[in-house]
C-alpha cells in the first residue's frame, strides 16, 4: 500500500467512473468535474458503478501515479455528497476506512481539535 500524506487534500468523484479510463481520461475528469489542477498534489479518488473497483490519481514530483484496487468480494461504501458538486472532500482517515471496508455509519469520531485551512484556530 502506498502512504498518503495527511497534509494533502483528498477528493472523491461523486459519480461512478468508467474504470477503463487511465491517466488522460481521469485527468480530464479532474479538470472538468473537480475544477482542479492535478499538479497541485491533491489525491483524486474514483469508484465504479458497482463499487468493487477504485482508482486513486495523484501527482508525484515528476509524474502521475495511478493506484488501482479491485475487490474480490464485497464493495466499497459510497460517501454521501452534499449535492452541491461532483467533488466530495474527505480526510485521510475517512479514505482509509473506506478502503479497509469499515462502515462509516458505525464508526464514531471523538471530538478533536481541528484548525481551519488558513491556520487560525477553529471556533
Amino acid at each position: 500500500m502506498i502512504s498518503l500524506s495527511s497534509q494533502s487534500r483528498i477528493f472523491i468523484h461523486a459519480l461512478p467512473t468508467d474504470m477503463r479510463k487511465s491517466f488522460d481520461g481521469l485527468c480530464g475528469i479532474v479538470k472538468g468535474d473537480f475544477h482542479k489542477d492535478i499538479l497541485e498534489g491533491d489525491y483524486f479518488v474514483f469508484f465504479n458503478r458497482v463499487l468493487d473497483r477504485c482508482k486513486i490519481l495523484m501527482w508525484d514530483r515528476d509524474g502521475l501515479v495511478l493506484v488501482y484496487k479491485r475487490l474480490e468480494q464485497g464493495c466499497f461504501q459510497r460517501v454521501p455528497g452534499d449535492g452541491q458538486g461532483l467533488a466530495i472532500e474527505v480526510d485521510l482517515t475517512t479514505l482509509t476506512l473506506i478502503l479497509s471496508g469499515i462502515d462509516l455509519d458505525s464508526a464514531k469520531r471523538r471530538k478533536r481539535y481541528q484548525p481551519d485551512r488558513l491556520g487560525a484556530p477553529a471556533a
